[in-house]
């Protein structure tokens, strides 16, 4: 087992045993259910080709300095969110670790729900075939005690990897899951050129307007989803970067991990597209994620006969493998902190804090308002408070964050590094305020709706 040592002769850590075991669990956090099809919808509604391009844009200028953020943190200490920033920033920045692990508890909480649909369309595909009326049938089953059933045992399964600890748990996951899901990915983007339509998706995903470049929405959506497809803002990748050797190039790493989740996200919407356009769906998808994923793509899928229902077994199975794997990171947030604050056993942590997060999760299960109020306040507003306040810790707190970014770094970074600390300070700051300018308007209007929908 390696093992490591955070400054100021902190205990030994358990690091991850290889430089691909971290990539992939990384990526993994960063894969999940919402860009596995936000990406594509919001894509599609801002131009097509013209919004990858502003995505790629705002990953490179947004996405990997803010990552390149937490990996320092978590590198530099060899803690978890709150001992990282209180031994860096002080006492009072241990504040902004508490939100990280506020941040991850809530949105597991919720996500776990939204999991257990996926583990059970998979499952019910792949015994009877999707059902004959997807919409009744999502109605019946997304709340309620069925619901909460397979909420507690997704978290069961996301307890039991957690719990075993971050090389025989969370990487060995990491390192079968992950490429199983991009070999599903890739297989099911070639199923679907075969379809009849398929290039009518291709056009409604891919064909450019350039006039959307200059669009100020579509360019404040290209940020949100560069921002929130990658994890940031809720301390994952600083409390993963907190299991790495010294000598690992960060910068590398932050590019590798920034492209493979946009690789998977683009793929994903030349599966889902054309499977769309072929049966003639694109009315019925609106602008509901769910929708998508739970009534018109598995209506798809009936309706294609005995090919159908396999490509709709392995497209909830890729699904179910993202949710876990997004899942594994936001436990193991929430986990880290208590072993590190507390001195609780890795086993003990994680069976406690992932009890408590489904007994939590079991309002959402019980009502997908609640759901929905929870995602707006937790995975929109405080993600993007997380995501704020870490680019001003490192810009403006931390003694020469520059210093650990060259750590390790290849020569074809370490140019680069002044670059990145320049956009930490000066770009990054007033773009993500804004985000948090609209998300503070959207949760207003979140919990104003709820309470008076109550």
């Amino acid at each position: 087992m390696a093992t490591g040592s955070g400054s100021g002769g902190t205990p030994a850590r358990e690091l991850f045993g290889s430089k691909w075991g971290f990539v992939l669990a990384a990526v993994g956090s960063a894969v999940g259910l919402g860009n596995m099809w936000r990406f594509s919808y919001v894509a599609a509604e801002g131009g097509g080709a013209a919004f990858v391009i502003l995505y790629v844009i705002m990953v490179l200028l947004l996405g990997i300095p803010l990552m390149l953020s937490e990996l320092v943190v978590g590198r530099k200490t060899h803690l978890s969110p709150i001992g990282a920033l209180r031994e860096l920033g002080g006492r009072g920045w241990a504040l902004l670790g508490g939100l990280f692990v506020l941040v991850g508890f809530l949105i597991l909480s919720y996500y776990s729900v939204i999991a257990g649909w996926t583990m059970r369309f998979a499952l019910e595909s792949a015994m009877t075939g999707f059902p004959g009326d997807p919409g009744q049938h999502f109605g019946e089953i997304a709340a309620g005690p069925a619901a909460m059933g397979w909420h507690l045992a997704f978290m069961v399964l996301t307890i039991g990897i957690v719990m075993v600890g971050v090389q025989k748990g969370i990487e060995r996951a990491a390192m079968v899951l992950m490429p199983t899901l991009f070999v599903i990915v890739i297989g099911l983007a070639f199923w679907a050129a075969t379809l009849e339509g398929a290039g009518a998706g291709y056009a409604y995903y891919l064909t450019p307007d350039l006039s959307e470049l200059m669009n100020p929405n579509v360019i404040r959506q290209a940020a949100s989803q560069a921002f929130f497809s990658l994890s940031l803002g809720m301390g994952a990748m600083l409390t993963f970067a907190s299991y790495l050797a010294r000598d690992e190039d960060l910068n590398e790493q932050a590019v590798t991990i920034s492209f493979a989740d946009f690789a998977v996200a683009f793929t994903a919407g030349l599966v889902v597209f054309p499977v769309i356009f072929a049966l003639g769906l694109q009315d019925s998808v609106g602008e509901s994620t769910v929708g998508a994923l739970f009534i018109a793509l598995p209506g798809a899928f009936e309706a294609m006969g005995g090919p159908g229902r396999v490509v709709g077994v392995l497209f909830f199975v890729a699904l179910a493998v993202g949710a876990i794997t997004s899942a594994i990171s936001l436990l193991e947030v929430v986990t880290s902190s208590i072993i590190d604050e507390f001195g609780i056993a890795r086993k003990n942590a994680a069976i406690m804090m992932g009890i408590l997060i489904a007994i939590f999760g079991l309002a959402s299960a019980h009502n997908t308002d609640v759901l929905g109020l929870v995602d707006q306040i937790a995975g929109e507003l405080l993600l993007a408070v997380g995501a704020l306040s870490m680019a001003i810790f490192v810009g403006w707190r931390m003694k020469d964050p520059g210093a650990e970014m060259l750590r390790g770094a290849g020569p074809r970074f370490t140019g680069a590094v002044p670059a990145v600390l320049f956009l930490v300070k000066w770009l990054l700051p007033p773009v993500i305020a804004v985000v948090v300018w609209f998300q503070i308007w959207a949760t207003r209007d979140a919990i104003t709706g709820f309470f008076g929908a109550a």
